[in-house]
């Protein structure tokens, strides 16, 4: 029986769906906020003070947060442009890919109803080396798990 090592977090791709495919606009090196959690409500317990019940109500979301290297002519910046600058929110379907050594997806994260909801760029610093960051953070209705 051979041995399980867990898969590596680094080599990954981000794809927005339904936008125009370029190889660099999938290349991401940080991705955060991919969770899900059982949202409760607490009822105390009728006639019984020292006790309360806790309910699911529903699934809760994160927003995802996605960093890179700045691009320049990126087709999910200008989405994002869209979105944000001209009010035309246009929510799409994302995937996120954890990759095996031949570069195939091991899972893949299938979030629906995506839209950007805040774009930042990092510090510029002129005593610092530093690349220029881009952050965008995105807000989606849920997501589903997919093992290829």
């Amino acid at each position: 029986m051979a041995n399980y090592y867990p898969p590596v977090a680094f080599h990954f791709k981000v794809e927005v769906l339904g936008l125009p495919s370029n190889d660099n606009d999938v290349r991401f090196t940080e991705v955060t906020g991919l969770s899900m959690e059982m949202a409760t409500e607490e009822v105390p317990e009728g006639g019984e003070n020292r006790f309360v019940q806790k309910f699911p109500t529903r699934a809760r979301y994160t927003e995802l947060v996605l960093k890179r290297g700045l691009l320049v002519n990126s087709e999910i910046t200008e989405w994002v442009r869209r979105c944000i600058e001209d009010m035309d929110i246009e929510p799409k379907s994302v995937d996120i890919k954890l990759l095996n050594e031949q570069h195939q997806p091991l899972l893949t994260w299938h979030l629906v109803g995506a839209y950007p909801t805040k774009w930042s760029l990092g510090d510029l610093n002129a005593s610092n080396s530093a690349v220029s960051i881009e952050s965008l953070q995105l807000y989606y209705q849920r997501f589903t798990m997919d093992k290829s």
